[in-house]
């Protein structure tokens, strides 16, 4: 069921999960976006990467699919992303990129791209328990896992 915002206009709700056969190894993502009764599925994926960059390019080019700025209810099992955009970003900001302890954010390319994406729409984020039976979290999973396996057998990702 697609919710609605104060205003009554539909939200688009969008499910995201990354995955990768080693860490680091062989990554995929994948984003399921849902907006007035259509599905439309995303995936993608790297030859060399970590399940952390994929959570979060996941979520990236979750909110990149949008066509205009939107009211996003953005569902993630990764508490990594959740906490990352809606607790730490802007204290990394603050402090140059750097962490509390004064080392260089990991990912922070991703991080930068995803808190310019983040600027376009207005963002719920929400944390789903992965594995556990939410049916778009697991379309999710399987776009990414099959991305990463298409990489690792291949060396891309097809069509």
């Amino acid at each position: 069921m697609t919710e609605s915002d104060s205003a009554g206009a539909p939200v688009v709700e969008i499910s995201t999960d990354g995955a990768c056969l080693g860490n680091p190894g062989p990554g995929g993502w994948g984003a399921v976006l849902r907006y007035r009764g259509t599905e439309k599925r995303i995936s993608g994926g790297e030859p060399n990467s970590t399940n952390n960059k994929m959570e979060l390019t996941a979520a990236i080019e979750g909110l990149a699919a949008l066509t205009r700025p939107s009211t996003v209810i953005l569902y993630t099992d990764s508490t990594y992303v959740r906490n990352g955009i809606t607790k730490w970003v802007k204290g990394w900001q603050r402090n140059g990129w750097k962490t509390a302890d004064k080392k260089p954010v990991k990912n922070a390319d991703l991080w930068r791209r995803l808190v310019e994406e983040e600027k376009v729409h207005t963002v719920e984020w929400r944390w789903v328990k992965g594995h556990a039976g939410d049916q778009y979290n697991e379309i999710a999973d399987e776009l990414a896992t099959t991305a990463a396996r298409q990489i690792a057998d291949s060396g891309k990702v097809a069509g």
